[in-house]
């Protein structure tokens, strides 16, 4: 899949990450409607591959219904080809629920950079853990997820806090890290991430192209 530098320069390129329940899915579409890229969520991505039936979805299904993290050799593999065509279509790019773990930040960093698409800034969301348990149960009573039981969510909550979280600092540390608190009306959210990434964008001198 080819690459142009002019796509490449044109568009918001960011992480979100956040814990189950934060509101990265509802977030996630608004701004990248606003931005005008591609959202990329991995836990989407696998779930359709389950409910296709098909050999990834195979693979990644038992870690599903566990609430553990998919291994970073299929979750990589998935990514790249998800950034690079994000990139060639709209030059941009929403990831959400990438990287988990700090070797697959490290990894992910490195090539991003090799391919000249790295991150302007890495998004993650602040609400207290009781919320998310609640939006977490509220939801699976209404949607019938069957990856949503309770002791599921409680466990990926457990597995974001141990394995994922720790990546903040990482992003911190590098100067890329914007922190929003969620625990307030969706549209605060929206317009609260919305500044803030587009001083980020303004920093990294990356024209705002909406």
């Amino acid at each position: 899949m080819e690459l142009t530098g002019r796509a490449v320069e044109q568009r918001l390129r960011a992480l979100l990450i956040a814990p189950p329940g934060a509101g990265k899915g509802t977030q996630a579409v608004r701004l990248c409607a606003h931005f005008g890229v591609s959202h990329i969520s991995t836990g989407e991505v696998f779930r359709r591959e389950v409910d296709r039936g098909t050999e990834l979805g195979s693979r990644v299904a038992a870690y599903l219904s566990r609430g553990d993290l998919v291994p970073d050799g299929l979750v990589g593999d998935v990514v790249r080809f998800e950034v690079l065509r994000a990139v060639a279509e709209t030059g941009g790019y929403l990831l959400d629920g990438f990287p988990r773990t700090l070797a697959q930040a490290e990894g992910a960093h490195a090539l991003a950079l090799e391919l000249g698409i790295a991150a302007h800034a890495v998004l993650t969301f602040d609400v207290p853990r009781a919320v998310l348990l609640d939006r977490l149960l509220g939801r699976a009573s209404v949607e019938g997820r069957h990856d949503d039981t309770e002791d599921t969510i409680c466990h990926r909550i457990e597995v974001y806090d141990t394995q994922t979280a720790p990546l903040l600092d990482y992003y911190a540390r590098r100067g890329v890290l914007i922190r929003v608190d969620a625990d307030r009306p969706v549209d605060e959210v929206t317009a609260a991430s919305i500044e803030a990434l587009e001083a980020a964008l303004t920093a990294a001198g990356a024209p705002i192209d909406r």
